[in-house]
């Protein structure tokens, strides 16, 4: 139940301490998205504090491709997240934690599901860093959950003498994007959220009259986002015909490569803006009453924030200064 891949790295050859025995580390980190993105300067730096460590990374299927390209792990194994009542799949992840001798784990997750995976080691269990009760190096401190997940990694991080954590800029991640037509300059679009969330959304209407001043300022808008957010990319599209519509064909690597060259990236509190963000790419995030900036933001060094009650209530001279600053 516990699945477990080898990673291909191209980490140097990892030498054995004096007792012969290699350093096991273990990283738990589940997801989502953002916060798995939020998570990966924190993971180079636990991989560059122990260069010899066989170092597992513990984490769930969506995360798998992420977590094996960016070459901090040396095993990944896949979290079936058992229900309370699985009672064969939570012995089989107790089993598996037990027998690999880990020295000391990082958990990145820091929620009661992982807390309790603390729980099922045996004693003496293995050095802990994170927040579950009994932990070895434990961040009992409120200011963890005040800022964003990477500023709580570095802090819980801290307590086990890892300093010094930069945002992953994902210089690891690569695509080809030389067949999408884009012009010289080029801003990326991200108008959508996921189907759950419309509130978070920027009307269409809006978007496209921000489209079209980039376009008179001789910038290409290049949409993003997944088949089901077509709707609002068609409609700024049918509007707005200088506009690159990519919708549905960019993986979050193409993101990547795509923000790296970007003038700017103008998009709602969205997943694909969690990925610009830490590439440098200048990046306009839109929010609402729902969710708080403050902790839910992309980490970036060119992060700026709009926030209103009501999206309905984001102005265009609001969005057109703020993106004006990086053009």
């Amino acid at each position: 139940n516990i699945l477990s891949l080898h990673c291909k790295t191209n980490l140097p050859i990892l030498s054995m301490p004096q007792n012969n025995a290699q350093q096991q580390v273990l990283i738990i980190k589940l997801g989502a998205l953002g916060d798995f993105i939020q998570a990966l300067g924190p993971m180079a730096a636990i991989r560059k504090h122990h260069p010899n460590a066989h170092i597992t990374i513990l984490t769930t299927k969506p995360f798998e491709k992420l977590a094996e390209n960016s070459n901090y792990c040396d095993e990944i194994w896949l979290d079936e997240r058992p229900k309370f009542f699985q009672w064969k799949k939570w012995r089989s992840l107790k089993n598996s934690l037990n027998t690999e001798n880990f020295t000391r784990v990082y958990d990145l997750q820091n929620n009661d599901r992982t807390s309790f995976y603390f729980k099922l080691f045996k004693k003496p269990r293995p050095e802990w860093i994170g927040i579950a009760k009994g932990a070895s190096h434990r961040n009992t401190s409120k200011e963890r959950t005040k800022g964003q997940a990477f500023d709580g990694h570095a802090m819980t991080l801290g307590l086990a003498g890892i300093n010094n954590i930069e945002i992953d800029p994902l210089l690891w991640m690569k695509a080809d994007v030389s067949n999408f037509g884009l012009t010289d300059k080029y801003a990326l679009i991200v108008p959508g959220s996921a189907p759950q969330h419309p509130y978070k959304r920027w009307s269409s209407d809006r978007y496209t009259t921000i489209c079209n001043e980039l376009i008179s300022k001789g910038v290409q808008p290049v949409l993003i986002g997944t088949e089901s957010e077509s709707e609002i990319t068609t409609a700024i599209h049918e509007e707005c015909d200088g506009a690159l519509n990519l919708t549905g064909k960019t993986s979050l690597e193409h993101i990547a490569v795509l923000a790296r060259n970007a003038q700017l990236a103008l998009g709602n509190d969205t997943g694909p803006m969690h990925i610009i963000a830490p590439t440098g790419c200048p990046s306009v995030i839109l929010f609402s009453k729902h969710s708080n900036p403050v902790r839910h933001a992309p980490k970036g060094n060119r992060v700026k924030t709009l926030q209103v009650d009501d999206m309905e209530d984001m102005s265009l001279g609001m969005v057109s200064m703020a993106i004006a600053e990086y053009l």
